[in-house]
């Protein structure tokens, strides 16, 4: 893993007051909460504006879980404001709640039915026509498998009725709590393009991931939780451009000496790892040039820093503070 250390001030998780959207589809200000005299959420702000597919990142016990319940109505804060499409999500209004749907990791589901038959109950609590519910199964890519009770679905064809279920009365919010979780990788591929389609249609989707890749291919902008902050909140592009990580040129071994690798201009330090020297630099171009005028370029691969070295520099922060706090 590549050497990471983030410029906090690129990655500033609160924006001034006056580049705030004024018509941002979820607004968070100083939302705190604890359990137990433990503070899980320690002032979070942010804005999620309309049409963006925004994610939530962060290790276990980071606040994830606590904070998307706060936005959804499910808990209160102890302190703070949340606002969502323009009102409170605490007081449960229904015109609020049919703008807003809500997928959940562990789906309930009607597992005697049909996939078909599970979605029109479904739409009848949202007054939505069968038309509608039929439109949203070919959505998520399951009108083969209309008729299939739900107990005989597959896990990723599974995670695709729970998607429909919150699309089905079209709503302007979207909430997705790792929806590729426990899939195998051509699952998680294949719900990738659903995905993709809910992001073209300009959705507001709020979306948490143990993922990083899919985070990366996916979300408009991310926000990292750690031990209860917002570390960091930008595009995936400009986290990795604000993380000053080193990038690696890697060299199948005996190809090129060690010492030589070591002596390349540009080069801040070098390792064999993997059955590769590895060179770390923060010039990556002109040490591939160096090395394919040494030894060509057969084999010869080059890594640059990515969302994940990002998110793990900043999740160690939490390891370090769950022991300085025990």
């Amino acid at each position: 893993m590549s050497s990471i250390s983030i410029d906090r001030r690129a990655v500033d998780p609160r924006p001034p007051v006056q580049d705030r959207p004024h018509d941002a589809a979820i607004e968070i200000h100083g939302v705190r909460k604890s359990y137990g005299g433990r503070e899980v959420l320690r002032g979070i702000d942010v804005a999620v504006r309309p049409g963006e597919f925004f994610g939530v990142l962060g290790p276990n016990g980071a606040g994830k879980t606590t904070l998307i319940e706060i936005i959804e109505g499910l808990r209160k804060p102890d302190s703070g404001e949340v606002e969502v499409l323009g009102a409170s999500p605490h007081q449960r209004r229904s015109a609020l709640l049919r703008r807003v749907g809500v997928q959940t990791q562990k789906g309930a589901f009607f597992t005697r039915l049909t996939a078909r038959e599970h979605l029109l109950t479904m739409a009848s609590l949202y007054h939505v026509s069968p038309s509608q519910a039929d439109q949203t199964l070919a959505l998520v890519g399951l009108t083969g498998q209309a008729c299939v009770r739900v107990e005989k679905l597959s896990g990723g064809q599974k995670q695709r009725l729970a998607i429909a279920g919150a699309l089905v009365h079209e709503p302007d919010v979207i909430f997705l709590d790792e929806p590729t979780a426990s899939l195998d990788p051509q699952a998680r591929r294949d719900l990738w393009t659903v995905l993709g389609d809910l992001r073209a249609q300009g959705r507001t989707i709020i979306y948490t991931t143990h993922h990083l890749d899919e985070a990366e291919a996916l979300c408009d902008r991310v926000a990292i939780l750690v031990a209860g902050e917002v570390r960091a909140l930008d595009t995936p592009h400009l986290l990795k451009a604000a993380s000053r990580g080193t990038a690696q040129v890697r060299v199948p071994v005996g190809h090129l000496e060690p010492t030589r690798g070591a002596a390349l201009i540009g080069v801040l330090n070098t390792r064999t790892e993997g059955g590769a020297l590895v060179l770390e630099t923060d010039r990556p171009s002109d040490v591939l040039l160096q090395v394919s005028e040494l030894c060509g370029h057969d084999g010869v691969e080059t890594r640059t820093p990515n969302l994940e070295d990002v998110y793990l520099e900043l999740a160690a922060d939490q390891t370090d503070h769950e022991e300085t706090t025990r």
